[in-house]
């Protein structure tokens, strides 16, 4: 029996189709997609020896190998773990990395062990993930991106998140854009993130929107880089500018860099052992600033941050953190904002406060698609 195939990998992703990844746990920690499960046919190990089979006596001695290995019962709970998954979501597909002898090979299991002829993807996660570095550059052809901009503590992704026509390009790759902007858990890697990224564009192409609302960023969010097609694009796009108090950046910067921030290390290590590496990534994320900010004055925000890291220890109230944040807005962020707008102020098409940059960019929005 013939086993079937898919090949729309657009509607895959516009319907966040399940996937299950049968690759080593290597290939799928180098690099999966967003609703992917990885349940492997062959543990690392296994690929190695195999491989290493494959290069010495060929491909017929490689299957050999492979058949021996998986007898049994390692078959079995592979068998069992897919079949599972396949009950779970009927709607699914799997892949191999090509879509060739492991991807049919765990299709056949699989019909064998439930009757279910489960498809697989056409040309494995290679084609997948050549299709969306493909659809990156044809969305940036085809997108009208408009860039939010505003000082650091302004509040840019809290409006991102309100909007339905925007992508929050910090959450895809999961840093705040900042010197303090690391999370507990680590960035996804670059192609996870390139992944993410093509999935979120063709969900906004095939969206009634006609206005892409970005975050203005550098070439760079933490370690992971924007694709260069889509940072050139972004450079040149008109530029909305979110304005806001001090007291209000204040407040915002508490709220991300010490109430949520606090709470994601303590979610994952507990209460006691979360605050100290909290304080920890406090610490060295000033630290990493600190030739910029010169000696003096590093030791004096620094000693700051350590006096409101014992308040906040001591009382549970975050306010002491006003004092070292203020100067780090002031004296640090202020001025590389300052330079850097002076640069693009011939693309600024508005600016306001949080509503009515809000209601700007939903009436600009709604206005296109009336227009359309």
């Amino acid at each position: 029996m013939e086993l079937p195939e898919i090949s729309d990998f657009r509607e895959l992703f516009l319907r966040d189709t399940p996937l299950l990844d049968v690759r080593a746990p290597v290939e799928f920690a180098d690099g999966a997609f967003p609703t992917a499960r990885n349940l492997p046919l062959l543990e690392d190990e296994e690929r190695h020896l195999i491989g290493i089979r494959y290069k010495e006596a060929g491909q017929e001695a490689a299957v050999d190998l492979g058949r021996e290995l998986l007898d049994g019962q390692p078959k079995a709970q592979r068998t069992a773990a897919w079949k599972a998954f396949v009950e779970q979501h009927p709607e699914g597909v799997l892949y191999c990395f090509r879509g060739g002898m492991r991807s049919k090979i765990s299709q056949q299991w699989i019909y064998e062990a439930t009757g279910i002829a489960y498809p697989r993807i056409k040309g494995g996660y290679k084609a997948l993930r050549n299709f969306l570095l493909d659809e990156i550059k044809a969305s940036c052809e085809e997108i009208q991106p408009v860039i939010l901009g505003g000082r650091t503590g302004a509040g840019k992704t809290i409006a991102i998140r309100r909007l339905e026509n925007s992508i929050d390009l910090e959450g895809l790759a999961w840093h705040r854009g900042s010197a303090f902007g690391r999370h507990a858990t680590p960035q996804p890697t670059q192609i996870d993130f390139e992944n993410r990224l093509a999935i979120a564009l063709i969900k906004h192409r095939a969206s009634p929107h006609r206005h892409l609302v970005l975050e203005d960023e550098s070439k760079a969010v933490g370690s992971r880089h924007l694709p260069a097609e889509l940072y050139e694009r972004m450079s040149r796009s008109p530029l909305v500018i979110l304005e806001a108090s001090l007291e209000e950046r204040i407040h915002n910067s508490i709220q991300e860099y010490v109430t949520e921030a606090l709470q994601e290390y303590q979610q994952i290590y507990g209460e006691e052992t979360g605050f100290e590496k909290w304080a920890e990534y406090a610490t060295d994320s000033l630290g990493r600033i600190r030739k910029r900010l010169g000696g003096v004055r590093y030791q004096e925000m620094n000693d700051k941050l350590q006096h409101a890291i014992e308040e906040l220890r001591r009382t549970g109230r975050p306010d002491a953190h006003a004092d070292w944040i203020s100067q780090l807005l002031s004296d640090y962020y202020d001025p590389m904002y300052d330079y850097q707008i002076s640069r693009k102020s011939d693309r600024i098409i508005y600016s306001g406060n949080m509503e009515q940059v809000i209601h700007f960019l939903e009436e600009m929005n709604q206005q296109t698609q009336n227009d359309a």
